[in-house]
């Protein structure tokens, strides 16, 4: 009888023990689903932020100059131009058309996030006023509105596909045309956005100062994107040498929160052997790295480089291209 009750609480504890590591996994997978549930929300908004950006430029500034931008918009700003139908509408049937040749060839879940950035911006074309011509910048300053456009609609750009994000548009002829066609995305972005606003040439008020003044916008947009993801994701390598090494290492670990290597070498002059700790880290943490150092040992000597690339945990995922 006692064993017979040692082995049902043996197997109680078990049932226990079973019970209390099924309700730990419940609560772990309910606390990363909470999280990345929190990341979609966050990304979503900051889509949205960045399109409003984008259609405010275009409101403001090209749409009131007669400018003609790249992509699907450049397109609607065209036909605007011509028939003088709302750009929401144009832009809006020409990406449902796409979408769904999208949907055919590359699958729904690409689409997701771009049908949600192709409805927003739709919504922001509509709602948006457009501005009177000469109402930000002056009547005249055709190549100020085309600079300032372009330059916010590009941050715009940017953070969407900071936020992995897209407006659609020619994306989504690039993305279906590069998966039968051996030629990159850039260029055939750039073919695409190069024949539209080209064909600006063709309407009454046409002229190749207008076609300048798009080409301008448009490479303005091009380097506004890349300063905003580049500023963000830009890293730097830093190459310490201290006796304080240890500490410097340490506080670097507890107050940036960043990885630490510690590397063994020889000072070729003095032949005595020194400890070097490299550390990779964001641009944006290179003031906290150098105050660090600087309290702990203000004569350590530093190396700081620009890193063109960094994947891995903490930085950019590694992408098979």
């Amino acid at each position: 009888m006692k064993f017979n009750n040692k082995v049902t609480n043996n197997k109680l504890n078990s049932d226990s023990i079973a019970d209390l590591e099924h309700h730990t996994d419940i609560k772990s997978s309910v606390k990363k689903l909470t999280k990345q549930t929190w990341i979609d929300i966050r990304e979503y908004v900051f889509i949205a932020f960045g399109l409003f950006l984008y259609a405010a430029a275009w409101k403001a500034f090209l749409l009131p100059h007669q400018i003609t931008g790249g992509g699907v918009t450049g397109i609607g700003a065209l036909v605007y131009y011509a028939t003088g139908i709302p750009i929401s509408i144009t832009y809006f049937g020409i990406n449902a058309v796409l979408l769904l040749i999208a949907i055919k060839s590359i699958g729904l879940k690409f689409s997701l996030r771009t049908i949600y950035g192709v409805i927003i911006l739709t919504v922001f074309f509509s709602i948006i006023p457009q501005a009177v011509r000469g109402t930000f910048v002056g009547l005249e300053e055709d190549f100020m509105a085309c600079v300032i456009g372009g330059l916010l609609s590009g941050v715009g750009i940017g953070i969407v596909f900071l936020s992995n994000g897209s407006s659609g548009g020619t994306d989504i002829i690039a993305k279906v045309v590069n998966k039968y066609r051996n030629i990159t995305l850039g260029r055939i972005l750039l073919y695409c956005d190069v024949l539209i606003i080209s064909s600006s040439y063709f309407l009454d008020f046409g002229s190749i100062e207008r076609i300048v003044y798009g080409l301008t916008a448009l490479t303005t947009t091009t380097l506004a994107v890349d300063m905003v993801i580049n500023g963000v994701r830009q890293s730097v390598q830093f190459f310490i040498f201290s006796k304080e090494y240890e500490l410097i290492a340490t506080k670097i670990n507890e107050d940036v929160h960043r990885g630490v290597t510690i590397l063994d070498g020889m000072g070729w002059y003095s032949k005595e052997p020194v400890k070097v700790i490299t550390v990779i880290a964001r641009k944006n943490e290179s003031i906290k790295i150098f105050r660090i150092v600087k309290d702990i040992d203000p004569n350590a000597f530093i190396s700081q480089s620009s890193a063109i690339g960094v994947y891995g945990e903490g930085f950019d995922v590694i992408k098979a291209k």
